[in-house]
């Protein structure tokens, strides 16, 4: 499987930004729709669920990012230098040990990026060793001496830029001490590598001036509403060695019948979301009738709902699973059971809810003939 890491670049000062917006504290950390820009720049890639492991560049003895990143796993931290070619090499570096196969660069000020950008980033690295989104550009161009200048020619280029590591590290490994560059696709072109254009986003720009926190207020403020979906699902037990549950193996000697692996748990979420979506039901997706799906991985189901939100433009909010059973015992494994759904969902732990009851005894549960599970789904979505 291809291991995808990525560097947010967030070590500036941001000058620019400063004054009437925020003082002097970091474009990065000043806040937009109450919560810092880099906030949401995280928040943003984190959604794009390929990507694995995530370094932010910051500045030497920086206050402000301990506590912006607590509760987000997967996220190093790396000092960065003086300038954003710098900045860029630390945080190579710092993945160079145990070197993913792709890396994508962003810029920490850059919070309205899509996963669907994302994803057309990664997609050009099967067959271009770098990838940039890009814009044409609209206006008439001039030189500053009044000459035309051929815009067909030109492109505004945005981020994140991906590469494949060793390509790159190798080109910024080459560089003269004190090298600079505007970006890192300047890099690459520099070492002669192949460079694929995807397609750009006006809305993913860079966070720079003080007028620009306003344009992200008001971009913020566009009309949502809040879905909320829920799920059921029931499984009788049978002979087996491993059960799964909430995408967790279980050794207990039995197992869940179905025609996929029958993970109660992942399919209650899964019904959940497309509940939440009206979508209709997890078997209208995927027909146990259809013998592609026979013993198939329910996480697969999951992720093709969260696939679902990201196309009409949401994102996951929070997820709720009660199991229900008499056994097997959940207790022990009900951490693990929060870390998987939150690695599919690519939510932080603290939205992420598993719990266990008993019904007493009573039904097909209580005599131990199988386990149900039931879920609840809450998705922002635009209006």
């Amino acid at each position: 499987m291809t291991r995808i890491a990525q560097i947010l670049v967030a070590a500036g000062k941001g000058e620019r930004a400063k004054g009437e917006s925020g003082g002097d504290l970091p474009k990065q950390y000043q806040t937009i729709g109450g919560k810092a820009v880099l906030r949401r720049t995280l928040e943003a890639t984190q959604s794009e669920l390929r990507i694995r492991e995530t370094i932010v560049v910051v500045a030497k003895g920086d206050p402000h990012i301990g506590p912006l990143i607590e509760d987000l796993d997967t996220i190093r931290t790396v000092t960065g230098g003086a300038t954003r070619t710098a900045s860029v090499k630390a945080g190579l570096a710092a993945l160079a040990d145990n070197p993913p196969d792709f890396v994508l660069i962003h810029d920490g000020a850059r919070p309205f990026v899509t996963p669907a950008l994302i994803g057309e980033v990664i997609d050009a690295l099967n067959t271009s060793t770098a990838a940039v989104p890009a814009l044409p550009i609209a206006d008439a161009l001039k030189s500053v001496d009044g000459a035309s200048v051929d815009r067909d020619k030109l492109r505004r280029v945005q981020t994140p830029q991906g590469f494949h590591f060793d390509k790159i590290w190798a080109a910024f490994s080459a560089l003269p001490e004190g090298a600079s560059f505007a970006d890192d696709i300047e890099v690459a072109h520099a070492a002669g590598l192949d460079i694929a254009f995807t397609t750009g986003d006006t809305n993913n720009f860079k966070v720079t001036y003080p007028s620009d926190f306003a344009k992200a207020d008001a971009m913020l403020k566009t009309e949502t509403y809040t879905a909320t979906g829920t799920g059921f699902d029931v499984h009788r037990f049978t002979e087996g060695d491993v059960l799964w549950l909430c995408g967790v193996p279980i050794e207990c000697g039995f197992t869940l019948l179905g025609h996929s692996d029958a993970d109660a748990g992942l399919h209650a979420l899964t019904d959940a979301i497309l509940g939440a979506l009206a979508y209709g039901d997890i078997g209208d997706h995927f027909p146990p009738s259809d013998p592609q799906w026979k013993g198939a991985s329910s996480d697969k189901f999951l992720i093709y709902a969260i696939e679902k939100i990201k196309e009409r433009g949401g994102a996951l909010q929070h997820v709720d699973v009660t199991l229900i059973c008499e056994k097997p015992k959940i207790k022990p494994h009900r951490d693990a059971m929060r870390a998987r759904i939150a690695e599919l969902c690519g939510l932080p732990l603290t939205r992420v809810s598993v719990k266990a009851t008993t019904t007493e005894k009573l039904g097909f549960t209580g005599r131990g003939e199988g386990l149900a599970a039931q879920a609840s789904a809450t998705i922002k979505l635009p209006a």
